[in-house]
């Protein structure tokens, strides 16, 4: 069983119902969900990518034998501007479909600091 990581807003995870599966605007626009498959570098997308989004954000922490889209692990895409970090991972998993919710075996708040960082799960 592997299990990878997706970050989502709270309030996007709580409008999920419970026989619905979770999309982003990854899936239009790149025909993936992207996810990870370690703490350490979530953390690092999140500040990369989410810092300066307002609102709480929850993981997602997905069995990949139970999805009903398949998940690759593939190269990140090259950084697109001498702005944009450079990957945190040499592989990344990146869902093909919608994440339904029977993949979904726990779901951990994320903290952040008063400058909004993100520094660790709740459980962490």
């Amino acid at each position: 069983m592997a299990v990878v990581l997706h970050l989502i807003p709270a309030i996007d995870w709580a409008a999920v119902g419970p026989n619905e599966s979770v999309t982003n605007a990854s899936l239009t626009t790149e025909g993936f969900i992207h996810c990870t498959d370690e703490p350490h570098v979530l953390l690092q997308v999140a500040n990369a990518f989410y810092a300066t989004h307002v609102g709480d954000f929850v993981v997602l922490y997905v069995d990949t034998a139970l999805l009903d889209s398949p998940c690759v692990w593939e190269a990140p895409a090259p950084p697109g501007s001498s702005d944009t970090p450079p990957p945190a991972a040499a592989l990344f998993p990146h869902v093909y479909g919608p994440i339904n919710r029977s993949a979904v075996v726990l779901v951990e708040g994320i903290t952040r600091d008063g400058e909004g960082r993100f520094i660790g799960l709740f459980s962490r």
